[in-house]
């Protein structure tokens, strides 16, 4: 009896299980250096979140919210490149606003507004710069 075919067939499927162990281990691998790297993320947004729940207390509360005009957005951005206080009328250039009695009224009101809500403050009459 030859047994050949046999063990040509065993070799086969022995070539084909040492393939297939073979495929899986390095996948084993890749994966372990993949859950590695998940689990140092998740370490560091742990130390992340510890330290910002430490460090809440000291960070500033947001501002209010704003109106809904969309003049306001725009007020704070003059007020954020400003280097002193402005007045109604400087905004209302700023605005490109024809500098009618009108729209400085109109301009003024948001200010006061603003100061109201605790984001400018008037310290002269007349004259509004950002809280610090």
């Amino acid at each position: 009896m030859n047994i050949q075919p046999l063990l040509d067939a065993l070799d086969i499927q022995e070539n084909a299980a040492q393939a297939l162990a073979d495929d899986l281990r390095t996948r084993i691998d890749e994966l372990t250096a993949r859950l590695r790297e998940a689990e140092t993320h998740l370490e560091h947004l742990a130390i992340t979140r510890k330290t910002v729940t430490a460090l809440s207390d000291r960070l500033p509360t947001g501002l209010p919210d704003l109106p809904q005009h969309p003049d306001y957005p725009r007020i704070l951005t003059i007020f954020n490149e400003a280097t002193g206080p402005l007045r109604a009328q400087e905004i209302c250039d700023a605005l490109d606003r024809e500098p009618l009695p009108k729209n400085i009224e109109g301009t003024r009101a948001k200010l006061k507004r603003l100061v109201k809500l605790g984001i400018l403050t008037e310290d002269t009459i007349g004259f509004f710069t950002k809280r610090q």
